[in-house]
């Protein structure tokens, strides 16, 4: 099966749960803090430079992002969490859609946690890395900017990121840079794994 990552259309942002797309394409979802590089690393992904919104508007934290990707899968684009700006209302709003997502287990193919390379995952990353894992999907995480490290800090980084969020050895951790494009076969060879199959064409 092959994927052209170029022929790539935003369908909708879903404020509520009925706004979600049911038509059993599979579904790879991404999350991440809102500063972890998250547009980026779709934006490296499909060959783009700004077709997901880097920095998009604090108001769109409360929506779920849906782009088709050659007809043949969702790239889910969930929205970034630990936005301290953002105000108690518009936070319980995103978090009630989020559980509401991941407690509708038939939505969810693949899932795909970015965490940063260079820092211990946060609080809000082993919350976030927990639900992928209670939905019995799999997932695998994504350490981004992995270019902005000592070569030395590389593995040892990576076995903190790993023991933090307390991953089995099956759930796989990649390097990943979106600047200089390191990962990038990698994660395209996962998300293909794992949606064929799954509905796709």
């Amino acid at each position: 099966m092959k994927l052209n990552t170029q022929r790539a259309e935003f369908i909708r942002s879903a404020a509520k749960m009925a706004d979600c797309p049911r038509d059993r394409l599979p579904q790879v979802a991404f999350a991440g803090r809102s500063n972890v590089g998250k547009s980026s690393v779709i934006n490296r992904l499909l060959g783009r430079k700004n077709f997901a919104r880097v920095g998009s508007a604090p108001g769109k934290t409360t929506h779920i992002n849906y782009f088709l990707i050659d007809q043949q899968v969702y790239f889910v684009d969930l929205p970034g969490y630990g936005y301290a700006k953002v105000s108690k209302q518009e936070r319980a709003r995103w978090g009630k859609l989020i559980e509401q997502w991941f407690a509708d287990t038939s939505l969810l193919t693949l899932g795909i946690l970015i965490v940063d390379l260079r820092h211990k995952p946060t609080q809000d990353d082993c919350l976030m890395a927990q639900w992928f894992q209670d939905t019995g999907k799999p997932f695998v995480v994504v350490a981004n900017k992995h270019d902005k490290i000592k070569k030395s800090e590389w593995e040892p980084n990576l076995a903190r990121i790993r023991e933090t969020l307390a991953l089995d050895e099956d759930t796989p951790v990649i390097s990943f840079s979106a600047e200089k494009g390191l990962g990038r076969d990698e994660l395209l060879g996962v998300i293909l794994d794992h949606i064929q199959g799954e509905g796709a064409l």
